[in-house]
């Protein structure tokens, strides 16, 4: 063989190995990017809209790209109430929203919205989802839950002073799922609307105080229209949330990108839950500095208002029970869990 015909035959054999290393190690640059919609109805400001912006940004960081999220905050997408409804159907990939504004649908997860006497957002994040990693609900058979997380104490919020449960008698108050049922508790007349309309209700005098965490008074701000903060901790409730995808786009992730997100949803789990303790203080530094006041329940008004939305509780059990669900092993989870952590 002359030199000319053995320099061919070299480079014949390296291109063909060339050709087969690059069949045999994954390029993932030229994976076809998976595009989703995320629908979330927190306005953009608001640092719960921010924290799942980051979310997206970390899931497409960590995939190299291979995965790319178009964030629609502020209900823009979906509106509150059809956001899981709207990733069940697919009109958003992901979503976060109320477990509460679908009311009926998740009886297992209500049980999270009780006045169980919250005392802050991290235990009540982490609760909510050891909870369903214990429980499995079948309620979310519909789609992939990304992680749930639960605000700090709900309390009241009210445009004139309410010392007492004679105070709030007959007054209208802001409520959603549960709420609705601990403002009549406690003699209240419940209004029901989402976060979304609540700031112009209170403006227009729609209601007269709303059921909420301290922290929408600057994230919502609804600290603007109302006046005084009512601290009736031994009542208070808190709201579940969810981050939910549709299933069927979830099953056609590739396995590696579905162990990345999953990772993802771990760590924003608890990111979450500090955060919603976070904003808790800032809403009270933004009452404090626009001198709103605050009304301190003595110990013994704030074991009334207790012992009146104790009947909201075990009426919840009952109604599990009822309809075949574990009520009474579910609530003693709750408040063997907060004892334990509060």
């Amino acid at each position: 063989m002359n030199r000319r015909s053995s320099i061919g035959v070299t480079l014949v054999v390296c291109l063909l190995g060339l050709v087969f290393l690059a069949g045999s190690v994954p390029s993932y640059a030229q994976d076809k990017v998976i595009n989703l919609s995320f629908s979330n109805f927190f306005p953009t400001s608001h640092k719960n809209s921010i924290i799942m912006a980051d979310w997206c940004k970390e899931v497409e960081k960590r995939t190299n790209g291979r995965v790319k999220l178009t964030y629609y905050p502020g209900a823009v997408l979906t509106p509150a109430a059809q956001t899981y409804d709207s990733v069940v159907k697919g009109i958003a990939d992901v979503g976060e929203s109320v477990l509460g504004y679908t009311k009926g649908k998740f009886p297992m997860m209500e049980i999270i919205d009780l006045p169980l006497g919250y005392k802050n957002a991290y235990v009540a994040t982490m609760m909510i989802n050891e909870y369903f990693k214990k429980f499995q609900p079948k309620e979310f058979s519909e789609v992939k839950v990304m992680y749930l997380h639960a605000h700090g104490p709900g309390i009241l919020f009210t445009k004139k002073p309410v010392n007492n449960l004679e105070d709030l008698k007959g007054m209208k108050i802001r409520s959603t799922g549960f709420a609705a049922k601990i403002v009549a508790a406690l003699g209240g007349s419940p209004v029901a609307m989402p976060q979304t309309d609540s700031y112009e209700a209170l403006r227009t005098g729609v209601v007269d105080g709303i059921l909420n965490p301290i922290e929408a008074m600057k994230g919502w701000k609804i600290g603007e229209v109302v006046k005084y903060t009512v601290e009736n901790y031994g009542s208070a409730y808190s709201t579940s949330f969810f981050v939910v995808m549709n299933k069927n786009k979830w099953n056609s992730l590739p396995p590696d990108i579905q162990r990345i997100i999953e990772g993802v949803n771990r760590e924003w789990m608890e990111k979450q839950g500090r955060l919603w303790d976070e904003i808790d203080k800032e809403g009270r530094e933004f009452m404090v500095q626009r001198g709103n006041k605050f009304i301190a329940l003595s110990k013994a008004e704030d074991a009334r208002w207790a012992e009146k939305v104790r009947p909201v509780i075990d009426d919840h059990v009952k109604e599990l029970k009822a309809k075949g669900f574990p009520g009474e092993e579910a609530l003693k989870f709750c408040l063997d869990y907060l004892k334990a952590h509060q």
